[in-house]
């Protein structure tokens, strides 16, 4: 076990030292070199489809073995939709434009010294995340366009998967000359690989970024000594306000949970104002069971249909990533944000309404990441908000919030031109 150790700090070590100099190197990539390495890079996702979808069936049969949850399979799995999917978002990272070098502000001061707002990369960026392959691309598509090394660890279902496509942006880098080690995936499922990223690589690593349920989230925050932008659990809801209209509720309602239960902006919670028509509350209860979708709900949704369960005070906490809502009638929408305030985990949250009044004070008042009128919570998602991709939705207030793009894996410092100033 100690030799076991050993090796595990040894090959980290090696990891952390190469992806430092990598940032040195990336500091001074240009954008046209970056823009082709990602192309390149989604023309051999294309090129190697076959191969990346075998080796995710590999990692699905091993999930599969070990009973993981539907919504974990979900996150797992790729198709040739997905993979192409991964190579489009590639090639739109590639579009952006390279905050890198941005002049964010400047001024002159009475002495005559220029300061200069300059953006810069963060450094080097720890990735940890579980289930998803599309987060190696994604990750290291906007790590790479922002200028700042990688290191990823990926879940041990995913391994096959993840290191596939880690091939794929490898050969991107070697087209245009720029070090391998811009892009690196930790090759071990060994746990203790993570531990050591988050407490014995402070030199290494500018900020970990961790992205999956709340076991790794709770263990990231207890153990790093790394900088975090936390992405804690999306409990979303779409609130129905009295002046919503049905067919648009419905639309809403149904796309918000259904469309892909496992993915973080999935509605978690429905709220409907006791001020609706009286069809509102039984029309949406009954389109969603109709779908196959378990609803739990307080006691005037449980007289909607005899097929409602109970819902305990643990289901408005709920995050379910699965086909289940919980249901609760408010009084009007300064009720619903009461409830999300207490309930809510700061993530996406929504309101379907066509009182204009109603709809800013609900997005004023709701402290969430995102915050939608009429729109379903599925497009908490940095590609529906034109940012190329996204690492993940950050639920912190501090220096990143909602998806965490190409921007906000960012920094700045301040360039100081003079001609001989001295203080007094």
């Amino acid at each position: 076990m100690i030799s076991d150790m050993m090796t595990i700090s040894g090959m980290m070590r090696d990891i952390g030292r190469a992806a430092r100099a990598a940032s040195t190197a990336l500091h001074v990539a240009t954008t046209d070199q970056k823009n082709r390495a990602l192309r390149a890079a989604a023309a051999a996702l294309r090129a190697r489809r076959h191969k990346i979808i075998a080796a995710n069936e590999r990692d699905m049969r091993d999930a599969a073995a070990k009973a993981l949850a539907p919504a974990m399979l979900d996150r797992l799995q790729l198709t040739d939709q997905r993979v192409e999917a991964m190579a489009h978002g590639l090639e739109d990272v590639s579009r952006l434009a390279d905050p890198i070098g941005t002049v964010l502000a400047e001024w002159t001061r009475p002495n005559g010294m220029v300061i200069q707002r300059l953006r810069v990369p963060l450094g080097v960026i720890g990735i940890i995340y579980e289930s998803r392959p599309n987060v190696t691309a994604d990750a290291g598509a906007l790590c790479l366009k922002s200028s700042n090394a990688v290191i990823l660890r990926g879940g041990s279902e995913s391994l096959q998967s993840n290191t596939a496509i880690h091939s794929c942006l490898e050969e991107g880098l070697r087209v245009v000359g720029l070090p391998a080690s811009c892009i690196q995936l930790v090759p071990s499922t060994d746990r203790s690989a993570v531990g050591y990223m988050l407490s014995e690589m402070v030199h290494d690593i500018d900020v970990i970024v961790p992205r999956g349920g709340k076991s790794l989230i709770a263990r990231v925050r207890e153990e790093a000594r790394v900088p975090v932008i936390g992405h804690l659990e999306g409990v979303c809801h779409v609130y129905v306000d009295r002046a919503a209209d049905l067919r648009m509720a419905r639309d809403i309602v149904m796309n918000a949970k259904l469309r892909r239960t496992g993915v973080c902006g999935s509605a978690e919670t429905l709220l409907v104002d006791r001020g609706c028509p009286a069809s509102h509350l039984p029309a949406l209860v009954t389109l969603l069971l109709d779908a196959g979708c378990e609803v739990r709900g307080d006691e005037v949704t449980r007289q909607v249909d005899e097929r409602v369960k109970p819902a305990t005070e643990q289901d408005w906490y709920a995050e379910y990533l699965d086909a289940i809502i919980a249901v609760r009638v408010v009084d009007d929408v300064d009720a619903a944000i009461a409830h999300i305030g207490q309930y809510g985990s700061q993530h996406t949250d929504c309101i379907v309404t066509a009182n204009a009044a109603a709809a800013e004070r609900f997005l004023a008042r709701v402290d969430s990441a995102i915050v939608l009128h009429n729109a379903s919570t599925q497009f908490a998602d940095g590609g529906e908000f034109g940012m190329g991709a996204e690492i993940g939705i950050s639920t912190d207030k501090f220096h990143a919030r909602g998806p965490v793009g190409v921007e906000q894996l960012t920094s700045y410092k301040y360039l100081i031109r003079g001609s001989g100033q001295i203080r007094d």
